[in-house]
């Protein structure tokens, strides 16, 4: 079992400039290639390179076999009062994003339920009785699967296109702009640092309405790298703060954790 537990880190908006370097060695002083990569799949691959720990794809698929998250949540409501929860989250990894299972519990002051997504399909349950939650959760859900970093490190296995849009430069940090469409044509914007090689943010549409993900306080979880606080925008208005408390891989997971009923 590998196992990291690591302090959570104060909350607060935070401008997306790079973060500070871990305390364990940066691969990427040993990734001299990547500073040169020119094509969407050198970008790719360096970020992949960096992620696994100078390692790649193959120390991300044996360590990240399984993973067990727990941490704190805010969210907006429609009222446009802030809910905060305690969460946790199983995931069994798959050959593809679309063969994952992945279940969430979430916690509030006044309602225990938990959301799962097993064979493309996603449903809810709360006291062992599976229910059909509101499109708008089923749909948050979702992006959180199909618009994360695993899009990104995992474009190959999903055989999404990637496509390289040139670089940008925000508050002085310069960004390749990288997107990736998986096969049902849904696009994330990945702005990846030209320094680092880490995802600092991403971007998608759905609907109509644009989001922007930004990745905070990049650490090690056995030798890859997770970043424990990220946020959700709609414009200039945050509508989801997440902080990872513990993170867990490798550990036999309960197949039951994926059935409803």
């Amino acid at each position: 079992m590998i196992f990291l537990s690591l302090v959570q880190f104060a909350a607060g908006q935070q401008p997306p400039v790079e973060e500070k370097d871990a305390k364990k060695p940066d691969p990427t002083v040993s990734a001299k290639g990547a500073a040169k990569a020119v094509t969407a799949e050198q970008i790719a691959e360096s970020a992949i390179f960096i992620y696994g720990f100078g390692g790649g794809r193959a120390v991300l698929n044996q360590i990240r076999k399984t993973a067990i998250e727990r941490g704190k949540v805010s969210v907006l409501n429609g009222e446009g009062k802030t809910d905060n929860a305690t969460y946790q989250r199983w995931t069994q990894r798959a050959e593809n994003l679309k063969k994952e299972k992945v279940r969430l519990d979430q916690e509030f002051p006044t309602a225990r339920y938990s959301l799962v997504f097993n064979d493309e399909k996603i449903f809810g349950i709360v006291d062992d009785r599976v229910f059909a939650p509101r499109e708008d959760a089923s749909k948050a859900f979702e992006n959180q699967i199909v618009h994360g970093l695993e899009t990104l490190l995992r474009y190959k296995e999903n055989e999404s296109k990637i496509t390289l849009s040139g670089k940008d430069k925000v508050l002085g940090v310069e960004y390749h702009l990288l997107d990736v469409t998986d096969t049902s044509n849904r696009t994330t914007r990945f702005f990846i640092s030209a320094k680092s090689f880490r995802v600092m943010m991403l971007d998608y549409e759905v609907e109509g309405t644009k989001y922007r993900r930004k990745f905070h306080d990049y650490n090690y979880a056995q030798g890859t790298l997770v970043p424990m606080r990220t946020t959700l925008w709609t414009g200039d208005k945050m509508i989801e703060e997440t902080e990872v408390g513990t993170i867990t891989y490798g550990q036999k997971i309960d197949e039951a954790l994926f059935v409803g009923g």
